[in-house]
């Protein structure tokens, strides 16, 4: 019988390529931990909405900036450590 399809013959030979689970794990946790990144950026910022200027009564732009790069460097680094990221790890990572 002949074959209509010539990419079935080189696909039926070709290797099953490997899938890394733990790769794939690893990058969803990595995705989970930059979303709590986010949501404890958010509540950082909207904590510190009506912060008050203690050194300088000056409203300085360059003194917002700085503390807004602050507040996103603070929430990268606790990012996996409030749980929001396990629990959204757990769900998205369950086989089914």
């Amino acid at each position: 019988m002949y074959d209509l399809n010539p990419l079935n013959s080189s696909i039926q030979n070709s290797p099953v390529p490997n899938i890394d689970e733990d790769a794939e794990d690893a990058k969803l946790k990595e995705q989970t931990d930059a979303f709590e990144a986010i949501i404890v950026k958010m509540l950082l910022d909207n904590a510190a909405k009506d912060e008050k200027n203690l050194f300088s009564s000056q409203n300085d732009p360059g003194d917002k900036i700085y503390k807004s790069m602050y507040r996103d460097e603070l929430s990268k680094a606790s990012a996996g450590s409030f749980g929001f990221s396990q629990m959204l790890y757990d769900y998205l990572s369950q086989k089914g």
